[in-house]
């Protein structure tokens, strides 16, 4: 299981690296960055079809999208220059507070 979830924090963040590369593609007219987005996203979703041999595919989903949005709405604040704003932060709050929710109430 500890396997499972550290490969499942790897496919977030790769996940996670390929979406905040997509303005760099501009609109796949570059092709070196739009390379790293199409890469990302392929060993983003190899490693989930890995976890989920271990990890329900309702769990591994809900944490791969809820973390993986959370995490790239702060990527784009801190690193992209895109506004912060007090309904971004509740936003990205239920976000994780859902996915611990389902954790808890998921058996394994």
């Amino acid at each position: 299981m500890f396997v499972a979830a550290a490969l499942l924090a790897v496919a977030i963040a790769t996940e996670v690296f390929a979406t905040a590369a997509l303005p760099r593609a501009e609109g796949f007219t570059n092709p070196g960055w739009a390379a790293i987005v199409v890469s990302g996203y392929a060993v983003s979703i190899w490693l989930l079809t890995v976890v989920v041999k271990e990890i329900p595919v309702s769990v591994t989903y809900a944490i791969w999208a809820g973390l993986g949005t959370a995490a790239i709405a702060v990527v784009g604040v801190v690193f992209l220059d895109e506004p912060v704003s007090p309904a971004k932060v509740a936003a990205i709050a239920l976000i994780i507070a859902g996915v611990v929710l389902l954790n808890t109430q998921t058996s394994h």
